[in-house]
């Protein structure tokens, strides 16, 4: 970490501690309980805000310190579902949403959610009022603006086909805005929303129809994720499918499926996720990642792209 950064982040912490946000501050604050893949060290900063009015006064105080010397890094931690911090930790902020912004209504056909509330939650309520288009969501361990940043997606859909706006607050400028789903670049597994965005509430349009049909594929989908995907310490899918391909078949025929190094190994149920033994370390699954594309490229010609989002790895650790 530069000199820069460390007085910008202990600015911020001077701010912090001044401000009502001060009791939910925490130091040194280890992130693997924050990620599904439970490896990465501390954060530098962690806080965690839990009404509109806290993540208000945390945009004031990241952006005044970004005025004064710059902005200071910053990660959002969802539920750590797609994500992967080194073993040295983040040298930065990370923000954090708690169970007051984890909410959600439903009114006619309409749902609106906090960017924290859970992604299998609001499919299950979305069925239970007979609504459809969201059933997909179901086996996604995500939150709802984790979900609208990289366009979660899964059996045949995605965040796009039902997002009508999120509010996003822009953690380096301060201030929210509410945003057409058409004017958020929705693509495959990405969005233009930065790293120093969060958003902290959505709305989605789903459709009528018959909540026992709805029930039937939610468990179904459910089903079919057990069957075919593993559970325990993983990040699920590891890389993009590239166009006309499927990342895991690419993997498997390239003879990396099972592949270990260390505490890090690609499951022998589905080649396109890796898991993390306890105990395990970061370093193992990078490794990990660096082989499978190696072994992928000299194979099939195809680079693979990250689908997993790494943090607080220098540039040359990257896969």
């Amino acid at each position: 970490m530069t000199a820069a950064v460390r007085d910008l982040l202990a600015d911020v912490d001077r701010r912090l501690t001044d401000s009502q946000l001060a009791p939910s501050v925490r130091r040194d604050y280890p992130l693997a309980a924050h990620t599904t893949y439970r490896v990465g060290g501390p954060a530098r900063l962690f806080v965690t805000v839990n009404d509109g009015a806290g993540l208000a006064t945390l945009a004031s105080i990241v952006a005044d310190s970004s005025a004064a010397g710059g902005p200071p890094p910053v990660l959002v931690v969802g539920r750590g579902s797609n994500l992967l911090v080194a073993d040295r930790g983040f040298d930065g902020l990370a923000v954090a949403l708690g169970s007051g912004l984890a909410t959600f209504e439903i009114d006619a056909a309409t749902v609106t959610a906090s960017g924290g509330a859970l992604l299998p939650v609001l499919a299950r309520a979305s069925a239970d009022a007979g609504l459809t288009g969201f059933e997909w969501a179901v086996g996604v361990p995500g939150t709802a603006g984790g979900a609208v940043r990289m366009n979660a997606g899964g059996h045949g859909s995605d965040m796009s086909e039902s997002l009508l706006e999120a509010v996003v607050v822009d953690l380096h400028r301060g201030g929210s805005t509410a945003l057409r789903a058409e004017e958020l670049n929705l693509g495959y597994r990405s969005s233009s929303i930065a790293k120093h965005q969060v958003v902290t509430s959505i709305k989605l349009q789903l459709k009528f129809g018959d909540r026992q049909a709805a029930r039937a594929e939610l468990a179904e989908i459910v089903q079919w994720r057990r069957a075919n995907q593993p559970g325990g310490r993983n990040a699920g899918s590891v890389f993009t499918n590239p166009e006309n391909a499927a990342a895991g078949a690419l993997i498997e025929s390239a003879g990396a499926k099972g592949l270990r190094i260390g505490s890090a190994e690609v499951s022998p149920k589905h080649a396109n996720f890796i898991q993390s033994d306890e105990g395990g370390c970061a370093a193992d699954i990078v490794e990990v990642m660096r082989e499978v594309r190696r072994l992928v490229t000299a194979e099939h010609g195809v680079d693979l792209a990250m689908e997993t989002h790494l943090v607080g790895f220098e540039p040359w650790e990257l896969p």
